[in-house]
């Protein structure tokens, strides 16, 4: 078996990639590849927490600059959080992994409340945390909840899962001569103005030199790749 490269990881998943190639909402059979991902991940001795966005049933921020009050449209963004953190707890216990969801907003009734201990001890026995509503806060998107969690829990690496195979100079899929990047500086992703993780979440990494590594999670078998450190995707780091 791969030496582990890195044992606590934040696996952070947008809306998107739970929509598959219909677009919008959830797609099965692309739930059920991801939870078997990490079913295969936990498998082998790694403490996996997630955060999952929420684009793919309401965006936020797209809603209030369509005229929405930008917090009632962020609470609404944390809602469709939960919504895809209970379809992905539903889909992880159906191939056997035991996983807790744990919600910054109160509803007792469908998850946990996001408590820092109970969520660190559940990852030590070997269940995954999936932590829903983001940081509870208007304002503040799901990848400021994915940086703020993984540091609370003393994650040793995010782990962005996208459709595409890490950070490139423009978007592969309309620019032929896009460049992929192998290895980017916090500095050079502010700079630049690279869309890894939005500028807040992106300074609270840097601040906290917690690596980001972005890489392609539709492909079978990338994730275990990527906590056994094999060279896949972009990493973000310090100097």
């Amino acid at each position: 078996m791969s030496t582990l490269r890195y044992k606590r990881v934040l696996l952070k998943l947008s809306g998107e990639a739970l929509a598959g190639d219909q677009g919008y909402g959830i797609e099965p059979k692309t739930i059920t590849t991801i939870a078997n991902e990490i079913k295969e991940v936990v498998a082998c001795g790694v403490q996996l927490s997630l955060v999952i966005g929420g684009g793919n049933i309401f965006r936020g921020l797209a809603a209030s600059s369509k005229g929405m009050d930008r917090a009632s449209a962020d609470y609404m963004g944390m809602l469709a959080t939960m919504i895809n953190s209970l379809a992905m707890q539903d889909a992880l216990e159906k191939v056997g992994v035991d996983t807790r969801v744990q919600s910054a907003i109160a509803m007792q009734e469908v998850a946990e409340p996001y408590i820092r201990r109970r969520a660190i001890r559940h990852l030590e026995k070997g269940r995954v945390v999936i932590f829903g509503a983001g940081t509870g806060n208007p304002y503040f998107t799901t990848d400021t909840a994915a940086s703020l969690r993984a540091m609370e829990v003393g994650a040793e690496v995010i782990l962005k899962g996208t459709k595409v195979d890490g950070v490139y100079t423009a978007d592969p899929k309309k620019d032929a001569e896009a460049v992929k990047f192998t290895e980017l500086t916090y500095i050079e992703v502010l700079k630049k103005g690279l869309q890894v993780m939005d500028a807040t979440a992106t300074s609270l990494c840097m601040d906290n030199n917690l690596p980001i590594i972005v890489f392609d999670v539709t492909t079978d078998g990338n994730v275990k790749k990527v906590v056994c450190g094999e060279p896949i995707g972009t990493i973000v780091k310090g100097e």
